[in-house]
């Protein structure tokens, strides 16, 4: 299933199409139900199975990879503390198990940017008769044409202003996809903007309704089980790209030589150290998953989110070298490896980014070191 769906993926980097063929491939293959709860007759994938089910989709395409992460992280967050209205969610359990059922959040704004680094949404919800209607735009939003739900993030129109997660049918009257997702890698991701206008909703179909709160605690609700199967997915990639530079390294056979290049000390080298980069990665990653699955009290946030920040910074590396010790062949557009050298940089993009989470990570670090008669605060 992950070779055919690597076959597709160039077609659909080069086209920019959305690929329904390939996700109809994952979804016959189990992969996007894989995190359903089991009282709702899924399966339950953890943290380690879903980065493991991301990896491989990733090594075929990451685009496929992306889309399909957003719909098992729904899955399995509703698994993990159930917060969708029963009977809707039963409805779309039973639909996802019939036929590929997408879902994913639309959070990031014009203005706003990453609800990440704070901020209310400008996206409304206007309090109807039997419901709301929303109205805002959303960026980004990874598979978007075809998506069975949208989850928007937006406010409440009410005197007092609440802010929730509105449950909005894809192809709902009022919703318009610009079409207009033309980047560098992920092309066939089909993340546009989202247009809302006054789409009504009944007004049961919210999740999370309340008063606003930090940013922070809005976006990483999924926190280190959302992390380390993301840091899989690029991994992936970075293993595709491994494999496309072995095939090179096998096949080049320069007349001065006589013999393939991957008998030279130079590849040798270098393949040793992708390989040193990215199994390092991966025992980061798959082991901390393993223990969150595990329910390791002993592996807090902040070391899932170090194990993203060093594979992201692995994985990306390690195509780097490839491409670099290859050379114009490397950036040929008929090379894999140049689609996966794209495919990577999308890698530290994913919110939180870098910064956000060194901050995080730096910030408890020194609080576990503050002497006992250190300042309550520094000065700013």
């Amino acid at each position: 299933m992950t070779d055919r769906i690597a076959e597709l993926a160039a077609r659909h980097d080069r086209s920019g199409t959305f690929p329904a063929e390939s996700l109809r491939l994952a979804h016959e293959a189990g992969l996007l139900t894989a995190t359903i709860g089991e009282r709702y007759g899924g399966q339950g994938a953890g943290v380690e199975e879903t980065a493991r089910i991301l990896h491989r989709l990733g090594q075929g395409d990451p685009s496929v990879a992306l889309i399909a992460a957003m719909t098992l992280t729904s899955h399995a967050r509703q698994a993990a503390q159930p917060h969708w209205p029963e009977e809707l969610y039963a409805r779309v359990v039973k639909e996802s198990f019939a036929r590929p059922v997408l879902i994913n959040h639309a959070r990031v704004e014009p203005d706003l940017g990453s609800p990440a680094r704070g901020g209310l949404p400008a996206t409304r919800a206007r309090r109807t008769a039997d419901g709301w209607a929303v109205s805002g735009t959303k960026r980004f939003v990874t598979g978007a044409e075809g998506l069975d739900w949208f989850l928007v993030w937006a406010t409440t129109d009410e005197p007092e202003p609440r802010v929730g997660t509105f449950l909005v049918p894809g192809g709902s009257p009022g919703i318009e996809i610009a079409g207009n997702w033309d980047q560098l890698g992920l092309r066939a991701s089909g993340s546009h903007d989202v247009t809302f206008d006054e789409v009504r909703i009944p007004y049961e179909q919210v999740i999370g309704l309340g008063p606003y709160g930090p940013a922070s605690e809005q976006d990483n609700r999924a926190g280190a089980a959302l992390h380390l199967p993301l840091a899989a997915l690029y991994l992936g990639v970075a293993r595709a790209a491994q494999s496309s530079f072995h095939t090179f390294a096998h096949t080049r056979v320069p007349a001065n030589l006589g013999h393939p290049v991957a008998r030279t000390e130079r590849f040798r080298r270098t393949a040793g150290e992708i390989e040193v980069l990215l199994a390092a990665a991966e025992q980061l990653v798959f082991d901390g998953a393993a223990r969150l699955d595990a329910g390791d009290t002993s592996y807090p946030p902040e070391q899932a989110l170090g194990a993203r920040v060093l594979a992201d910074r692995h994985g990306v590396r390690a195509v780097e070298l490839a491409v670099r010790l290859l050379g114009n062949p490397g950036l040929a557009r008929g090379n894999p490896l140049e689609r996966h050298f794209r495919d990577i940089q999308c890698a530290p993009v994913h919110a939180p980014q870098e910064d956000i989470s060194l901050l995080a990570i730096g910030t408890t670090a020194l609080a576990r070191s503050t002497p006992s008669d250190a300042p309550k605060a520094l000065a700013p």
